[in-house]
């Protein structure tokens, strides 16, 4: 089981930057494929990005490409999403997942349904 506790969300203005965590409980983190998602208000639920387990490999959503970057500290069992230039179409609560499947087809991670673990969901405002 894996527990996931996102943080660093917030209310700031447009242009302006946040850097979210996702911290994983668990001692086989650098195993796990992790990705973010958001979800506004009447909306599905989004695919933001991705980073497969070596960090080499990410993908991203291409409304954020260019402005948002994923990464990884294993040792601290922790994903981070920086966000930069953020607009007001950004405003989503934003979720870490984690999965430990593998699939030879690594874009098979930007799809939600391959995740088996979710954290509570961090809101992020981005007033004009």
């Amino acid at each position: 089981q894996v527990q996931l506790v996102e943080s660093g969300g917030g209310l700031v203005q447009a242009g302006g930057s946040l850097r979210l965590s996702c911290a994983a409980s668990g001692r086989t983190f650098s195993r796990y494929a992790m990705g973010w998602f958001r979800q506004a208000p009447g909306k599905e639920r989004e695919f933001v990005a991705a980073i497969i387990w070596s960090s080499s490999t990410t993908y991203y959503v291409d409304s954020v490409k260019g402005r948002f970057t994923i990464s990884r500290d294993n040792a601290k069992n922790t994903v981070f999403l920086q966000m930069n230039s953020l607009k007001p179409e950004d405003t989503a609560v934003y979720y870490c997942a984690a999965t430990i499947k593998y699939y030879s087809s690594t874009t098979s991670y930007t799809n939600g349904n391959v995740y088996d673990y979710w954290g509570q969901g961090t809101q992020v405002t981005v007033s004009s």
